[in-house]
């Protein structure tokens, strides 16, 4: 209309102003501010910086595809939050962080661009426009900042370095201050019933509260110097005990190690005769600097930044990862328990494990034997109880060892991520033994990385227990009280709980109370102090007298010659194991005995859910080990379905495995409940419900190996497939 007003009047229009805004611009202005999108912030957490019209890439290709929104960084996490409406709730979330939320302790690795690895300090020049963060649960986000405002994107930028990767105090860790804004009863999760505290004797690196025998005096204790006490770990059914120290007693001049162990000896063994087999796991394992080593090499075939880069890794996945060692190294700390076992099953002796330290490999191994041994650490309570025992209350630095303060005089190695890697490998191949699933032990590696639970924050009782009560506000009445990781209400509701419990598990049969039947002594795993069962009686037989005398002859004598256990890797030693292994394989198979791992190559796998549930590629669609239990636990309902129905007709079933009834509330129910999920083999940490289907191979790829001749010649790699072979 403005050209045909000018032309009549014979005159071209001009345009009466020049606008220097955007559309877009002008549209904002006259829209109201809308406010910049926040997570739902935990009590004591606060937010430090933010930038807004931050990119999220995806992962499916190379085409810088995403989803805008804002980027935060708080004392606790690293947040985005999508510019996008909300899907759907998800069925497994954590109370804590979500999806698209990082803990600060979780964050591994931070990259620039063209993946320039950022190690820590102020930008000088110029920030990056890209950055990828790698996670310790092996997630990866990728973000751009191009669009952001500059000075916006540099503070989070910096706020993110700083707090993720710079030397900090305990203090800054957000557990204190979540703690300090709620309240949790005041209780340990684990039973304390022991005779002497190392705070009284200025032992500091020692449990709060340890076994010793009646005879000992505090005086003999502080001989010691807080270094080099053997502790008792467990008691064989035969007599013989396992027992663990930081040192090797024979190189003290003074033999008050021996002494000590002769009296540990009376006791708590039944026959005082046993030998004791000592295994210096320094000599025989690889140290926590290996460990670390090994898993960094392995980790990264797992922390995936796009699609064609897993494909173009999946051509050596195999070779590579043997080359790691990372699963050599499993197998080795699963021979050495079974090497602790067969001494105390087979041969009847007394077995002391040892290292530098005695927290780390000791912690590993003595968990590990009790967990063959004793059904009661199979289940969900005794295997909390197992950790507090051995891990916690023994003393493994759980802060050094996770580096949370990323202090550069610290040794940091996942030794505990290494045990629950060796439990799971229990676990695939004894399913019904274990009461806890497979997703239990993945949510407890992840708990390792959220800085709220007191289990994971220190290094022993002595350092837990000082700094909560200097950090108590309330400083006269009681430490600050901080919920451990067995308090799984903080993170998860009672329906994503029920998927902890595995419903394959074997109850072990009720017996008939009217039947008597051999008495036979149960493990002594809750022994404190020697109990009335190992008082000797009022009167002394012949047979008595005469072992006593003959104990006191070769007492000495016997701790003089202790035996020595060969190395692992020893022709005798793994002929020894084999032999222990095929006879136990004879034995009819009791979920509620004693179990043993095969170490035979193919039979140490790797832990999938926890490793390849963020990876797409590789999901099987209504497939993997859920689609199996998902089925097996609609049996199990359906079973229970008709024992009610039986009930209510008057019947009763007579079987032994009446006890062995699935429970209310199964992870099929869970599951059930939710039947408009496409169940993939990484549930419940991803659901497919979102997911496109796309060819396995992108077509730019694949275009890509038939032009460089690779495509023809797939099948003549030396690997036969990589990890989507595998779930």
């Amino acid at each position: 209309m403005l050209s045909s007003l000018g032309s009549a009047g014979g005159k071209s229009a001009k345009p009466s102003f020049v606008s220097y805004v955007t559309p877009e611009e002008i549209k904002s202005e006259k829209e109201p501010s809308r406010k910049e999108k926040h997570p739902d912030l935990l009590p004591g957490e606060v937010v430090f910086c933010s930038a807004s019209t931050v990119l999220k890439y995806t992962q499916d290709d190379l085409s810088q595809r995403g989803v805008f929104g804002v980027l935060l960084c708080t004392n606790f996490r690293v947040s985005f939050v999508s510019d996008e409406a909300p899907t759907e709730e998800m069925l497994f979330k954590n109370k804590l962080y979500g999806e698209n939320d990082i803990p600060l302790s979780c964050v591994d690795n931070i990259y620039g661009d063209k993946r320039k690895l950022i190690t820590g300090g102020l930008v000088k020049n110029k920030y990056p426009s890209k950055m990828i963060i790698h996670c310790k649960d092996l997630r990866v986000f990728q973000f751009s900042l191009s669009f952001s405002k500059e000075e916006d994107a540099k503070k989070i930028f910096q706020g993110i370095v700083h707090h993720c990767l710079e030397p900090k105090s305990l203090r800054c860790l957000f557990a204190f201050s979540y703690c300090e804004n709620t309240s949790y009863p005041g209780s340990y999760s684990y039973c304390r019933e022991h005779l002497v505290s190392s705070r009284s004797l200025g032992f500091l690196l020692f449990p709060v509260y340890f076994i010793v025998p009646k005879n000992v005096s505090d005086e003999d204790l502080t001989k010691y110097q807080g270094k080099g006490l053997p502790m008792w770990c467990w008691s064989h059914h035969s007599g013989c005990a396992l027992f663990k120290t930081a040192s090797i007693p024979l190189v003290q001049e003074d033999n008050v190690p021996q002494t000590y162990m002769e009296k540990m000896l009376t006791a708590v063994a039944h026959n005082h005769l046993y030998s004791v087999k000592t295994e210096d796991l320094s000599d025989t394992l690889p140290t926590v600097q290996d460990i670390l080593l090994s898993y960094n090499r392995f980790k990264q075939f797992f922390l995936i930044d796009n699609t064609t880069e897993f494909w173009m890794s999946d051509m050596k996945w195999f070779s590579s990862l043997d080359n790691c060692g990372w699963l050599d190294i499993i197998r080795q700390c699963l021979q050495k328990a079974v090497e602790v076992v067969e001494s105390l099953e087979k041969e009847n002796t007394n077995v002391l494990i040892m290292e530098e330290g005695g927290s780390d490999l000791c912690c590993v191994v003595s968990s590990l034997v009790q967990l063959m041994l004793d059904p009661y650490y199979r289940t969900l309570l005794g295997f909390q109880s197992l950790v507090q025992k051995e891990w916690v209350a023994g003393g493994h630095a759980f802060l050094d060892r996770s580096n949370h303060l990323h202090l550069k005089d610290k040794v940091e190695s996942p030794v505990f991520l290494l045990f629950l890697e060796c439990v799971w490998q229990l676990q695939q191949q004894h399913g019904p033994a274990f009461q806890f699933s497979e997703t239990y032990l993945t949510v407890l590696s992840d708990s390792i990385h959220v800085p709220v639970f007191t289990t994971f924050l220190f290094n022993n009782d002595g350092h837990r227990d000082s700094l909560l009560r200097a950090e108590s506000p309330h400083t006269q009445r009681s430490p600050l009280n901080c919920p451990t990781v067995w308090d799984w209400s903080v993170q998860f509701d009672c329906k994503a709980q029920d998927l902890f419990t595995n419903p394959l598990y074997t109850e072990k049969p009720k017996q008939d109370t009217s039947v008597r039947k051999s008495y036979r002594p149960r493990h002594l795993r809750q022994l404190s102090l020697p109990s009335s069962a190992f008082k000797t009686p009022p009167k002394k037989g012949f047979f008595k007298d005469e072992a006593d005398n003959l104990k006191k002859i070769l007492g000495v004598k016997r701790l003089s010659r202790w035996m020595l256990s060969p190395s692992s890797d020893s022709p005798q030693t793994s002929s020894s194991v084999r032999e222990f292994y095929e006879a136990w394989q004879t034995k009819p198979l009791d979920y509620h005995g004693l179990l043993l791992p095969c170490l035979d190559g193919p039979s140490i796998r790797v832990w999938m859910q926890r490793y390849l549930r963020w990876i797409h590629d590789v999901q099987i669609l209504g497939g993997g080990p859920v689609a199996m239990l998902s089925k097996v636990s609609e049996i199990l309902g359906e079973v229970q379905e008709l024992q009610r129905q039986l009930d209510r007709h008057g019947c009763t079933l007579t079987s032994n495995h009446k006890g062995a009834r699935p429970r209310a509330k199964t992870a099929a129910a869970v599951i059930a409940a939710r039947s408009s999920v496409r169940l993939s083999s990484s549930f419940p940490f991803v659901t497919s419900r979102n997911w496109s289907f796309k060819p396995a191979i992108p077509t730019s790829l694949l275009q890509s190996l038939m032009v460089t001749g690779m495509a023809g010649n797939l099948a003549d790699r030396e690997d036969d497939g990589g990890p989507e072979s595998l779930v």
